[in-house]
């Protein structure tokens, strides 16, 4: 009886070390920032998509599709469309494409 107990004792203590070895082999998840991102033509997007971007409300939608065209995204910022804070919110969902 007594070797049993050992036994189990070693192996609930090998299987309690391997744990976090085996948690670490494992990929991370991907993350909703690794996920691909659908990106928001800001010379094209309209209200609607523009408004679902983070900080973007009716306001600085219709200020945006007022500026249009862009050359470059960071227009935005340097024509003081959009707060820098804003800006910096969507930076990497916003892209300007030329036509």
């Amino acid at each position: 009886m007594r070797t049993y107990r050992i036994l189990l004792t070693v192996f609930l203590l090998v299987l309690a070390l391997m744990s976090p070895l085996q948690a670490a082999d494992k990929p991370a998840p991907p993350n909703a920032s690794a996920a691909k991102i659908e990106l928001v033509d800001i010379n094209s997007a309209t209200a609607a998509q523009l408004k679902a971007l983070p900080g973007i409300g009716d306001a600085y939608a219709a200020k945006i599709i007022a500026g249009r065209p862009y050359a470059k995204k960071d227009q935005l910022k340097a024509k003081n469309i959009i707060p820098a804070a804003t800006y910096d919110k969507i930076q990497e969902q916003i892209i300007a494409r030329q036509k």
